[in-house]
């Protein structure tokens, strides 16, 4: 799907309550998580070891961290759209964040988009994008999150 352009603050609410599409598939393989883990410090073992992940892990092998899975949604989010016309975009939060399924090593994941909501602020628009990302073949969502922008003219 070609990347959805954006023009504008009045682009942006016209895009209010409407799907924005969806990313590419992503690999997740044992090193980007091994990498996260040394980036985060947080090695523990139902991430970094897969012998142990297998035998003792009611997931069957290792699983991504929650928080690589929500690292991704700005590298996902640039392959679906891009605002244009705009002096600056900030990344201004969280409403709600749930993981309901773990994303395991060896799977690839994609997010889907829309557009919930757009409000008038001082010199800008807030929205609040509704993403969700699934595993490929899963029954459920690995992450869905209610993430605010900022778009300033």
């Amino acid at each position: 799907m070609a990347k959805l352009i954006i023009k504008g603050l009045d682009g942006v609410k016209a895009r209010a309550g409407k799907e924005l599409g969806a990313s590419d598939w992503l690999d997740i393989s044992q090193q980007r998580v091994d990498r996260f883990a040394d980036a985060t410090l947080d090695h523990q073992w139902i991430h970094v070891d897969p012998e142990r992940a297998k035998a003792e892990s009611p997931f069957g092998g290792t699983i991504a961290h929650g928080y690589l899975t929500l690292s991704l949604l700005p590298f996902l989010l640039e392959q679906i759209v891009e605002v244009r016309g705009v002096r600056m975009t900030i990344n201004y939060g969280l409403n709600r964040l749930r993981y309901p399924s773990p994303v395991p090593v060896g799977s690839r994941v994609r997010l889907g988009m829309r557009m919930a909501g757009v409000e008038e602020i001082r010199g800008g628009v807030q929205c609040q994008l509704d993403c969700t990302v699934e595993v490929e073949g899963g029954d459920k969502p690995a992450l869905v999150a209610e993430v605010l922008f900022r778009f300033y003219a």
